[in-house]
C-alpha cells in the first residue's frame, strides 16, 4: 500500500515491520548472488569470499546476506567512515564510493575493498548498499599483494581512501585508471569491481520500490525498530549468561603470550585486551574493527546464535583495546595476514568462556 504521509510508531503494525526486515533480508540474498554470478575471479563466484550489506543513512548495519561473516560486520564501518569523510549535502544519487585502507573505514586489509552506494528515496538519503570482496591483486611487494615479509602497510599494495568511484552515475575515469595501472591482473580486478557495482545498483533498486510501496516513513521507522530489537534479543540472551570477570592466555608460534579478560555483567559484555603485545613488525597485526569483529563474532555466536545480526544486536558490546598493540595496531604497521590475528583472537575469548558454558563453545580453529 502506497503510503503518502508520515505514521507515528504507534501506527505500523509489526506484520508491517516483518515485512519490512524480511524485504530487507531478500535484497542483501539478491545482491549476494548477482555479485557471485557476475564476478570474473574464482575467489569470489567460487569461494565466495565476500559479503554484502544494507546500513540504514548512519551507517549501522540493518541487514546482511550470505557470505564471510567478519566480512559483512566490516561494511558499517566503511560506510560511516564515508559519513565522517564527506558533507551529508555532498552525496546525490548514483554517487559510489571505494575503499580498502584498513586505518579508515577498510578494516581488514587492502585485499579487502568495499564499495558503498548511497540510496535516496523522496529526495532524502535512507539507506547504504555496500559490500566487500577479496580482490586477487592490488600492486604490492609480491604478486597476489600479501606477504610474509611485509613490514609495512605501503609494501602490500594499493590503498584506496575511501574516493568517489562514480560521481552522480558518471564513472570517475582516473580511479579506474589508477587501478588498472596499479594491479598484475588489471582485468580481473576489474572484472569484480563491475560485479560489486552491479550488485549494489540491485539492492538500490530493490529498496526504492520497497520505499514506493510502503512509503519511505514506514521503511526507516521499520528500520530502526528492528535495530532495536535486535538489542532486545541481545539483552535477554545476555542476562541468561553466568556473570563475573573470565581471563585467558595462550602464546603465539614465537612464544608471545597473547591475554585476553571477559568480563559479563547485567548490561554489558565486556572483552579487555589492553594486556597485550606491541604491534608486530610483520603483517600479523589487526586493526581495532577487525578485532571489534572477533569479538562480535563470539559474541552473537554466546547470547542470539539463533538470531540474525543488525547493529543493535552489539550494542551490549564493549571492547577496551590499547593503540599500538597487536590488537589495536596503528599506521603504518602492516596487516595482510590479519585473519592469522583475527582466529586466534576468536579462540582466545571463546576459552576464556570455555569453563562457564563449554556447551556453547566451538573447537579450537586451525590458524595456520
Amino acid at each position: 500500500m502506497q503510503t503518502d504521509s508520515p505514521q507515528t510508531t504507534s501506527d505500523i503494525d509489526p506484520f508491517t515491520v516483518e515485512i519490512v526486515q524480511a524485504s530487507l533480508t531478500a535484497i542483501t540474498d539478491e545482491m549476494f548472488a548477482a555479485m557471485a554470478r557476475a564476478a570474473m575471479s574464482s575467489v569470489i563466484y567460487e569461494v565466495l569470499d565476500f559479503g554484502v550489506a544494507v546500513t540504514d543513512a548512519q551507517g549501522n548495519l540493518a541487514s546482511a546476506g550470505a557470505g564471510i561473516p567478519g566480512f559483512v560486520g566490516m561494511l558499517d564501518p566503511a560506510v560511516k567512515d564515508i559519513l565522517g569523510k564527506y558533507p551529508a549535502s555532498g552525496f546525490k544519487p548514483g554517487d559510489l564510493f571505494i575503499g580498502n585502507d584498513p586505518y579508515a573505514g577498510g578494516v581488514s586489509h587492502i585485499n579487502d575493498v568495499t564499495l558503498a552506494l548511497p540510496v535516496f528515496c523522496d529526495g532524502r538519503l535512507v539507506a547504504w548498499m555496500a559490500n566487500k570482496g577479496h580482490w586477487m591483486d592490488l600492486g604490492g611487494m609480491v604478486p597476489g599483494s600479501l606477504s610474509p615479509d611485509a613490514t609495512e602497510l605501503f609494501q602490500e599494495g594499493l590503498i584506496l581512501p575511501n574516493v568517489r568511484l562514480f560521481d552522480g552515475g558518471v564513472p570517475v575515469q582516473p580511479v579506474f585508471d589508477i587501478l588498472r595501472a596499479n594491479s598484475r591482473q588489471p582485468d580481473q580486478i576489474l572484472g569484480d569491481l563491475m560485479a560489486g557495482v552491479s550488485a549494489l545498483r540491485v539492492g538500490q533498486n530493490r529498496l526504492e520500490q520497497l520505499c514506493r510501496k510502503y512509503g519511505t516513513d514506514i521503511v526507516l521507522e521499520s528500520i530502526r525498530l528492528y535495530l532495536n530489537y535486535g538489542e532486545k534479543i541481545s539483552r535477554i540472551g545476555l542476562r541468561e549468561l553466568p556473570k563475573g570477570r573470565f581471563e585467558a592466555e595462550d602464546k603465539l608460534d614465537d612464544g608471545r603470550l597473547v591475554r585476553v579478560a571477559v568480563i559479563i555483567s547485567e548490561d554489558e559484555f565486556v572483552v579487555d585486551l589492553r594486556n597485550n603485545p606491541a604491534q608486530d613488525t610483520g603483517p600479523i597485526n589487526g586493526t581495532m574493527h577487525s578485532t571489534l569483529i572477533s569479538a562480535q563474532a563470539v559474541f552473537k555466536g554466546v547470547v542470539a546464535p539463533q538470531h540474525w545480526a543488525n547493529a543493535g544486536s552489539f550494542r551490549p558490546l564493549k571492547l577496551l583495546t590499547k593503540p599500538g598493540t597487536l590488537f589495536h595496531a596503528q599506521r603504518p604497521a602492516a596487516v595482510g595476514l590479519y585473519y592469522e590475528n583475527k582466529i586466534r583472537l576468536a579462540d582466545l575469548i571463546c576459552k576464556a568462556l570455555a569453563t562457564q558454558m563449554p556447551e556453547r563453545m566451538p573447537a579450537g580453529h586451525f590458524s595456520s
